[in-house]
């Protein structure tokens, strides 16, 4: 990684970093925060279009272990979710596949418990992360990729106002040795200002 790229992760990624809506906070993802997402993580539903199935026993630990060597390999940034009128722990969401000098950034390795799913978390949490990335960061170009079969992250990816971009087949491993095609949906600078998730409070 270039010293450029390193002193940016940095500067935009903080170990302090904190977002929030009048709904959720977004903060940087801990080691303690692998308890509440155990418990999260028993619904097996969760994982039907994840590349790994974090209702196994272990696989939790895995994947929070993965997200923090990434963070501190600055390579992904991990955020942990929350609801602010309690402080539950929701799930997880992040950005990676950053490239400053391209001005483009990834949206993915987000899940919800089952609870809070459809509670609006999900908007709230995809507008924290638009915002920062388009207006704190000045990227050009926002994306995400989900499984092609997944219609409820389609659908949802389409009413905040990204735009499907196209499939890569047999793109990823699942498991029970099925072979994901990925759909790619993306959202531009000058698209963010019109998008509906935009004017999230």
């Amino acid at each position: 990684m270039s010293v450029m790229k390193n002193n940016l992760f940095l500067k935009f990624f903080p170990d302090d970093l904190l977002l929030e809506t009048s709904l959720v906070q977004l903060r940087i993802l801990q080691p303690t925060d692998e308890a509440a997402f155990q418990e999260l993580s028993k619904d097996s539903s969760i994982w039907k279009y994840f590349t790994f199935d974090c209702s196994i026993p272990g696989e939790m630990h895995r994947w929070v272990e993965e997200a923090l060597f990434t963070r501190n390999s600055l390579i992904r940034v991990p955020f942990t979710i929350i609801r602010k009128s309690d402080g539950a722990i929701c799930g997880s969401t992040s950005f990676g596949n950053i490239s400053f000098f391209d001005k483009r950034i990834e949206i993915g390795w987000s899940w919800l418990g089952t609870p809070f799913m459809g509670t609006g978390i999900n908007t709230h949490a995809k507008h924290l992360l638009l915002k920062y990335a388009f207006e704190e960061m000045h990227m050009e170009r926002v994306e995400v990729k989900t499984d092609f079969l997944n219609e409820r992250a389609r659908a949802a990816l389409l009413k905040i106002g990204m735009k499907e971009e196209g499939v890569l087949r047999s793109h990823m491993q699942m498991p029970h040795n099925r072979r994901r095609d990925s759909i790619y949906y993306s959202m531009l600078k000058e698209e963010w200002m019109k998008s509906p998730v935009q004017k999230v409070q």
